[in-house]
């Protein structure tokens, strides 16, 4: 590791890769004639900076393909339950558009802030592109909008909920980035050690933010609690449960079940109930395979069996605080990635090195569940199992690996090999993930057509 080649904070190689690159005997990645874009931000803008920074176009192709399974899974998940959300426990296709964009973030972040002249005016400007980020997310997912089904606008402030998937990138973006700002050694970069020395500071941070979840997760003690199911009077007459009021029986550590975890308690503390998703996520989900379960279609949605307990109508943010230390760590994992573009020169030790730094990460995310599992009763009291909703350890380093052995395989064919016509699109997508989540996922484009109609609203385009 001592012998790689690396790019020193003090040498003339500070570009990163531009849209058109000639490459080297040594596979060199060097500048091109012509005139440089600016590097990734997080939502594939570019920043305001008269710095002329080259653009990793690979990265954009990643968030493009991040953003097209985001899609996918979001318009035929309702079809083909297979590749939907898991109900709670395990992994499906959909359980990585998560990963998959806090590892860009990450990424992208690295090379923003790569060379930071004035800490104080970088943070003001993570700390706005954060505010406008999140408070996009609370118009988009806070319920201003009603969807597709319903034309109409507007929140009760009661009843807003604070968290969504923007939330969390948000987050996740401050939080990487306060690490690239304040965290970085003032030290040149001329081998292995020296790399590992730049940045101590930030796996301390990751490994006591990693420590913080697990401690909360397994060691927060859960009480009995009672929420109000008044929102789904109908859903619950029909199931058979007729009480408004349901309570929650728990009152121990360790439960990774829907009803009784550390996640969903310090939620309920802190944003309250009201404010959480009110469509549960485990509505699909069996908690003790052959007895109670939450729908008879299982995996898919459907009706509430008569034996079913109360809290399958309860609320649960998937997108809550405690899950989001961990999907933070997502992003400080892809801030590794981007740190090796800064530093190393060679493409295939890059390559090498993402591949090095992502195979364990696999490894350790099955090593878990799999040693978890020999401690786990048949109610999931412990272990560390695969739960997007909880973002548990395990889910953390499959997810993080595969994203980081999707980012190597898309770089090798878009930066090195420079295939790049059948990817356009993708890129094109991942240059404007942020609109196209907006006006795809959060329904925008539905509903603007549909304020189109013929006599009748129900006439619509």
């Amino acid at each position: 590791m001592s012998s790689l080649v690396v790019v020193t904070d003090t040498g003339e190689r500070t570009s990163l890769l531009p849209n058109s690159l000639p490459v080297t005997a040594s596979n060199e990645i060097v500048p091109s004639s012509s005139s440089p874009t600016l590097p990734n931000e997080p939502d594939g803008s570019t920043p305001n900076s008269t710095d002329p920074k080259q653009r990793l176009d690979s990265l954009d192709v990643f968030r493009g393909l991040t953003v097209a399974l985001m899609i996918l899974v979001d318009d035929a998940g309702g079809a083909f339950p297979s590749i939907s959300h898991a109900p709670w426990f395990g992994v499906t296709i959909a359980d990585f558009v998560m990963p998959f964009f806090l590892f860009g973030v990450g990424v992208s972040v690295s090379l923003v802030f790569k060379k930071v002249s004035s800490k104080p005016a970088a943070t003001k400007k993570a700390v706005l592109r954060t505010i406008k980020l999140f408070l996009l997310g609370l118009i988009l997912q806070g319920g201003y909008f009603h969807g597709r089904n319903h034309l109409t606008y507007g929140v009760d402030i009661r009843r807003i909920r604070w968290m969504g998937v923007l939330q969390r990138i948000s987050i996740g973006y401050l939080l990487a980035s306060t690490l690239e700002i304040w965290f970085v050694c003032n030290i040149a970069v001329d081998s292995a050690v020296a790399f590992a020395k730049k940045y101590y500071y930030q796996w301390a941070v990751t490994f006591l933010l990693g420590l913080l979840y697990m401690s909360l997760l397994y060691g927060l003690y859960v009480p009995n609690w009672a929420f109000e199911s008044s929102s789904m009077k109908l859903i619950s007459a029909v199931a058979g449960h007729e009480s408004v009021t349901q309570t929650v029986q728990c009152g121990g550590r360790g439960n990774l079940q829907p009803p009784c975890n550390a996640v969903g308690l310090i939620d309920r503390l802190i944003l309250g109930e009201q404010h959480l998703y009110q469509h549960p996520v485990y509505r699909r989900t069996k908690v003790i395979p052959g007895s109670q379960e939450c729908s008879v279609n299982s995996p898919d949605y459907g009706p509430l069996p008569p034996s079913s307990p109360g809290w399958c109508l309860a609320p649960f943010d998937p997108e809550g605080i405690l899950s989001s230390l961990m999907a933070a760590i997502t992003c400080f994992l892809g801030l590794h990635y981007g740190h090796i573009i800064v530093h190393v020169k060679a493409n295939m030790q890059r390559i090498i090195l993402w591949s090095m730094s992502s195979f364990p990460l696999l490894i350790s995310g099955y090593v878990l569940q799999v040693l978890g599992d020999q401690f786990v009763t048949q109610y999931y009291l412990a272990g560390v199992p695969l739960s997007k909703p909880l973002y548990t350890l395990s889910y953390m380093c499959i997810t993080a690996g595969a994203s980081g052995f999707l980012l190597t395989f898309i770089f090798y064919v878009v930066d090195v090999k420079h295939i790049r016509k059948p990817t356009m699109v993708l890129q094109w997508m991942g240059m404007n993930a942020l609109i196209i989540y907006a006006l795809a996922a959060c329904d925008l484009f539905p509903a603007a057509l549909q304020g189109f109609y013929w006599r009748s609203p129900e006439n619509n385009l």
